[in-house]
């Protein structure tokens, strides 16, 4: 992926090292591991999971922190930053004629725990976007968890990420997550995960829309980027993360979407590069 010469996002805030207290932990040992793959990765709602910390404010923002930041991590803040300007770039334009307004995000780079207005997190839930104060959350060893344990490296893939939270962002924007969040509140359980898989995949779509523009303008995809972005989707698949977690997959209580969905949705936006293309709610099955 060609990111080395784009801009750089002003909307950065970097708490890595920051002094919060690591949450308490729920559960332990097998079973947080379990709690942590199946609540983790791509927009899960945090305030789900919420979990209690251990009073201990943050450092000044100016030093960076008081904790050690890898150096080897830079590189990766830098890209994102690039990420974050270039979804800066795409989407105003497209919301304009839905009479939308686009505020931009803040991404926030932190290690082991935040508190957002979603709550406290660990890094276990992995990348989130919480709608209460517009900010994308993302510790940035995620990455390299990404490549490592779910085999799915690669700088396509990683913008992939960053691109999903930010399409949570237009969602809010759009009013599609307050409106989601309705029906799930008058709804059962498993009609309440299935609106959380369209919305899921939608946001999939979306960061297939960015990707789309980012390429006609910026030219910004190489050889085997498409694949690197379908191969984070696929891993993220909640069919892929319950096999791994449990040895076998239950498809009712999917939350996110299968891999297949996940690739097929992403690929779509992509390919079509409209907000029309990504109706998961009225999509035909």
């Amino acid at each position: 992926m060609r990111w080395e010469g784009g801009r750089r996002s002003s909307n950065i805030e970097d708490r890595r090292g920051g002094g919060f207290g690591r949450p308490l932990a729920v559960g332990g040992g097998a079973a947080s591991l379990v709690v942590a793959l199946l609540v983790m990765l791509l927009g899960g709602d945090p305030s789900d999971v919420q979990i209690g910390t251990r009073d201990s404010p943050y450092s000044d923002p100016a030093t960076g922190g008081s904790g050690n930041v890898d150096p080897q991590q830079e590189k990766m803040k830098d890209f994102a930053s690039v990420v974050l300007a270039d979804t800066e770039d795409t989407w105003p334009r497209l919301l304009e004629p839905q009479g939308v307004r686009y505020v931009q995000p803040h991404l926030v780079l932190f290690t082991d725990a935040v508190q957002s207005a979603c709550g406290a997190q660990e890094s276990a839930v992995g990348p989130f976007y919480c709608p209460g104060d517009q900010k994308v959350y993302l510790d940035l060893s995620f990455f390299d968890e990404l490549e490592s344990r779910f085999g799915a490296p690669g700088d396509f893939g990683r913008a992939y990420v960053i691109a999903h939270e930010v399409g949570h962002h237009v969602q809010n924007l759009l009013g599609i997550s307050r409106k989601v969040q309705s029906l799930r509140n008058r709804t059962s359980e498993e009609q309440a995960n299935q609106l959380s898989v369209l919305t899921e995949l939608q946001a999939d779509c979306f960061a297939g829309i960015w990707a789309n523009h980012a390429q006609k303008d910026r030219n910004i995809l190489e050889q085997g980027d498409v694949e690197e972005g379908l191969g984070a989707a696929s891993a993220v698949g909640d069919d892929t993360l319950q096999k791994r977690a449990r040895g076998y997959v239950v498809p009712e209580s999917f939350t996110h979407g299968s891999a297949a969905q996940r690739m097929t949705w992403f690929k779509r936006g992509l390919e079509q590069g409209t907000l029309e293309a990504c109706d998961t709610f009225n999509a035909r099955r």
